[in-house]
């Protein structure tokens, strides 16, 4: 593995790219959180599919992130492709309360 980490960025197109030393594992761990990989001259362009949604990519591009802190590589993943969860619900104690 490298030092150097994989990163998975939002463009400014605002597609969700990964750049970095990708490996065939890494590659697997990529397409199995549904990345798509495309042949350039250079190598390859790792992407999310476009149109699914913000909340769909930010998912999928933390699972990616997760999975592959997960495997020990090392990932860099902006916070805008953190998942857009809804805050958790707070537990409050209720106090029994007597009769005056």
């Amino acid at each position: 593995m490298s030092d150097e980490p994989i990163r998975i960025t939002r463009g400014q197109g605002g597609e969700v790219d990964v750049e970095g030393p990708v490996d065939g594992f890494a590659a697997s761990v990529l397409q199995r959180a549904g990345f798509d990989t495309y042949p350039t001259l250079r190598g390859v362009w790792i992407r999310l599919p476009f149109d699914l949604g913000r909340t769909w990519e930010n998912e999928h591009a933390t699972w990616a992130a997760e999975m592959l802190a997960a495997a020990r590589y090392s990932v860099d993943s902006t916070p805008i492709c953190a998942p857009s969860r809804p805050p958790r619900p707070r537990h409050r104690r209720h106090a029994a309360r007597r009769p005056p």
